[in-house]
């Protein structure tokens, strides 16, 4: 069975959990998604028995500092490995044809040459384009625009061995210009910034974010089954769950998943 491997849940600015990125576990291989915004990712991947060894294919889905930065790391020591013979194969990653050039900067602008020498050898970065499928693990994977008002953007799907339709819709509201690729879905990850009720407060629309009330409302229109939020607030620590969940199933009737960092969910 796959599942979803949840390292982080928490938006750009949280203190108390690590950004917003997770991986889909096919027996020993791991499909990852961002990499949070440090080497944080370092110490969950510990703790949740996840070897480097077992990742060679990791999307990054925008530039955003929460999404981006923690790659650097992931380059970095998995760099180390192949140096030291302890990595076999190569790594792969993903990133829409804009971002490419960037990670390649940063990588070359903080880490040792013989790290970047690897760049471009055994360790690759494939810029993928709106629409296009490649053949990940044992999935294909459609990569696509999210049409962002901030910074590209890309979301993907995928269909699960289980035959179930998988859709990562980014870190922004969903833009009805995606329904082909949303639409049909089993499960959707979403974003959802704060509580409707909190508006006021968190100002979601302000950093083009949405509530729970309205990922909720989007899902329910779609008739997606399994649903799960995450990138928001952390003032809400050690409740969010349970006032998420109470908010969201006022509006969803589906199965709905409020994660907290280092869950796992089966799919």
């Amino acid at each position: 069975m796959e599942q979803l491997y949840v390292f982080g849940t928490g938006n750009a600015a949280v203190t108390r959990y690590y950004n917003t990125c997770f991986a889909i576990r096919d027996g020993q291989r791991y499909f990852m998604v961002d990499a949070g915004g440090g080497n944080g990712i370092l110490r969950i991947l510990e703790e949740m028995e996840v070897d480097l060894g077992q990742i060679h294919d990791i999307f990054i889905t925008h530039e955003h500092t929460d999404h981006l930065l923690g790659i650097v790391w992931m380059i970095r020591f998995i760099a180390t490995r192949i140096k030291n013979g302890a990595y076999e194969g190569d790594l792969a990653v993903y990133c829409h044809e804009g971002l490419a050039p960037s990670i390649d900067t940063i990588c070359r602008l903080t880490l040792q040459s013989g790290l970047c020498q690897l760049i471009g050898r055994r360790i690759h970065l494939v810029p993928v384009h709106d629409g296009e499928t490649l053949h990940l693990l044992d999935y294909d994977v459609t990569f696509f625009d999210i049409h962002s008002t901030k910074a590209k953007q890309y979301g993907f799907s995928t269909v699960l061995k289980n035959g179930r339709r998988l859709t990562c819709a980014g870190d922004e509201p969903y833009n009805p210009v995606c329904k082909p690729y949303v639409e049909g879905s089993s499960w959707l990850l979403h974003e959802a910034f704060c509580l409707y009720q909190e508006r006021e407060r968190f100002k979601p629309y302000e950093k083009h974010h949405s509530t729970v009330k309205e990922a909720c409302e989007l899902a329910q229109g779609l008739n997606i089954p399994n649903l799960v939020l995450w990138h928001t607030e952390d003032i809400s620590y050690g409740q969010r769950k349970e006032r998420y969940l109470a908010e969201g199933k006022l509006y969803y009737h589906g199965n709905l998943y409020v994660p907290d960092d280092m869950e796992i969910i089966n799919l």
